[in-house]
């Protein structure tokens, strides 16, 4: 894969207080104090993952694609400019803004400001979440996933996959138009939606604990408007979780679960039973869309779907003794 991960995420808003007071109290995550216009969050071993920018406006935002080294950058680089796409060489001074050793700049054909680097840098000191919470599952699989909505995904789909190496995992036809990629083993670090225009649909960060997306759950439907997806579980990347509306309008899911994938022989497919197995009632949908989505889940309850959790080593306990009727049906 030309890209590893993604990096890190920035937004342009002017509520920062209120972006302080979401993610930290809902979603965990470490504020640190960037100045007056800067608020950037930590998740994790490295300076900063989520960048909140009052000189940015509204809407505006950017991601920041990781990869191996300096030749790996150099070498992107070359390829997007060989194929007349504008690349910028950005100076040292944004560089230490973004807390890593060197990146470019670029923008995908819905215009959204990419950025590659390589080099991030990593905090002397222990992540201290937020609220109460086990951690945020990052490292390789990079800090979680990104939606874009598109007006068409057919004129950047090939931008992502021939240009920066994403592999498409899978997609669904109905109720909307989605197409999942990885850059690594995490089932998909970017998913695009096509609705006719071009925006930011959610960012999406795993969590440790069921329970930490529980308990953030609880949180979420103490404040008013705040849960925009309900709890439910996906068909594709099998993961448990929620969607809360930001300050910034667009969302943040909050899951735990998520399925691992190997890029070196997977095979895409179109997955027909919907984006859940059951909950994520979308009320961002048109109702039209709502309830071919509900007749969909309806449908997967009725043939018995189930998919098995994905639980990583050491993050589960086996149940003592065994059930003969549990027994006869894994046979």
């Amino acid at each position: 894969m030309t890209v590893q991960a993604l990096g890190y995420v920035g937004f342009g808003s002017k509520d920062l207080d209120d972006w302080r007071q979401f993610g930290t109290g809902l979603v965990g995550l470490q504020a640190v104090e960037r100045g007056n216009s800067l608020l950037a969050f930590r998740m994790d071993d490295r300076k900063q993952r989520i960048v909140i920018d009052r000189a940015m406006a509204e809407g505006e935002r950017f991601f920041g694609w990781e990869v191996a080294d300096a030749a790996a950058l150099d070498a992107l680089a070359a390829r997007l400019e060989a194929a007349g796409i504008d690349v910028v060489a950005e100076p040292r001074t944004l560089a230490d803004t973004r807390r890593v050793r060197s990146l470019v700049s670029f923008r995908d054909p819905a215009g959204n400001r990419l950025e590659a680097f390589y080099g991030p840098d990593i905090d002397d000191t222990p992540f201290s979440p937020g609220r109460s919470i086990s951690g945020f599952r990052t490292g390789p699989l990079g800090l979680g996933h990104a939606v874009l909505t598109v007006e068409r995904i057919d004129a950047v789909m090939p931008f992502y996959v021939d240009m920066l190496g994403f592999g498409l995992s899978d997609y669904i036809l109905k109720p909307f138009r989605a197409y999942f990629f990885h850059i690594n083993a995490r089932h998909h670090s970017l998913a695009l939606i096509e609705t006719g225009r071009n925006g930011m649909h959610h960012l999406m960060v795993e969590l440790f604990s069921l329970d930490d997306v529980g308990q953030a759950y609880d949180i979420a439907q103490t404040q008013q408007d705040r849960v925009s997806v309900t709890l439910g579980r996906h068909t594709n990347d099998f993961m448990t979780s929620f969607y809360a509306r930001t300050p910034s309008s667009f969302m943040i899911e909050c899951g735990w679960g998520g399925r691992e994938v190997d890029p070196s022989n997977w095979q895409p497919v179109e997955m027909f039973d919907g984006p859940s197995l059951w909950g994520h009632e979308r009320v961002w949908l048109p109702e039209k869309d709502r309830e071919v989505a509900r007749e969909m889940r309806m449908r997967a309850a009725a043939s018995g779907l189930r998919a098995p959790v994905q639980v990583m080593e050491g993050n589960y306990k086996l149940m003592p003794g065994t059930c003969a009727w549990w027994d006869g049906m894994s046979e």
